[in-house]
């Protein structure tokens, strides 16, 4: 998984760096667009008729590590965040500050969440539920995070919610409805709709990418605002690390729930985030915005990976 995870990040860069040399222009727009729009509905519609009623249900059973992880992914979060953004507002521009804040409103991870609470001899089942009921709840809570922070916090931003009902809400809700049909198809084809999953993204992406190449993104963001980026987002998951190792242990919950609350609180998804960017922002702002994501994503993937490793070796001690 974490190979394939590594692989998708060079399809990432790949196509910033084809949005870069071959953005597209014209007619071209309008078609990438539409393409973008129809196949993030295609995601969600699919990931709807993927998950069962059942994980529903049991997303929510197990209250206690639940309600931890999701205050850290959608309360914690958004406070670190307008924390940095009072303490050092000179250290990124309004753009970056955006996508920083941004960031800290989207869900946790579904799939480094539960490999690395696997490879951790964590709560896998624990992981598994609370990752899917934080992206579920992701869908409501992220565009209203957005609305909230960014109304105080940034110039412009998201908050309309017809977009999000008609692109995410009822294309899942769609999915649900149709699970009974299609979810034994869907299962059985797992890796195949992945593919169409990653795919949707890198269309987003490249979409996104060249919008803002065409309005002079590479002048607007040079390689020291990349820079800057990456230690806010690096001092943004080492904050994030240590609190919810905290609140775990304070919680009182045992070493493998610690674990899965540890892994999945402390990360987001970029899986998530990109389609939701998409429909909260203007095309023009979009590639801006979810930077600070794209680099989280990739810090978040090398530390949890590394800390992972050393939880499972110190488990089979």
């Amino acid at each position: 998984m974490l190979r394939r995870l590594d692989s998708f990040l060079l399809c990432l860069l790949g196509t910033v760096g084809l949005a870069t040399v071959l953005p597209c222009r014209g007619a071209g727009v309008s078609v990438f667009n539409i393409l973008a729009i129809g196949m993030i509905a295609n995601m969600f519609f699919l990931q709807g008729a993927r998950l069962s009623r059942r994980a529903v249900a049991e997303g929510i059973t197990n209250w206690r590590i639940h309600l931890a992880i999701l205050l850290c992914t959608f309360f914690m979060f958004p406070l670190l965040g307008m924390m940095l953004h009072a303490l050092l507002p000179g250290m990124l521009d309004s753009a970056m500050w955006t996508g920083v804040l941004f960031l800290c409103c989207l869900p946790s991870t579904v799939q480094s969440s539960i490999a690395f609470t696997s490879i951790a001899r964590g709560n896998v089942a624990a992981a598994i539920c609370s990752a899917t009921l934080s992206n579920i709840l992701g869908i409501f809570l992220a565009p209203l995070l957005v609305g909230i922070l960014f109304s105080r916090h940034a110039a412009g931003g998201g908050g309309n919610i017809l977009p999000i009902v008609g692109q995410l809400l009822l294309p899942f809700i769609a999915g649900q409805i149709a699970q009974p049909w299609i979810g034994g198809w869907a299962q059985r084809h797992k890796k195949l709709l992945s593919f169409s999953d990653r795919g949707s993204i890198l269309v987003v992406v490249y979409t996104a990418f060249s919008e803002a190449v065409t309005q002079g993104l590479w002048h607007r963001l040079p390689p020291a605002q990349i820079g800057r980026v990456a230690l806010v987002d690096m001092a943004i998951l080492a904050i994030a690390l240590g609190l919810t190792h905290l609140l775990a242990r304070l919680s009182g919950f045992g070493y493998r729930d610690r674990i899965a609350i540890l892994f999945c609180g402390s990360k987001k998804s970029l899986a998530s985030g990109v389609p939701i960017a998409s429909v909260l922002f203007a095309p023009t702002d979009i590639g801006l915005i979810v930077m600070p994501l794209m680099v989280y994503h990739q810090i978040q993937l090398f530390v949890c990976a590394t800390l992972a490793r050393r939880f499972g070796e110190r488990a089979e001690d």
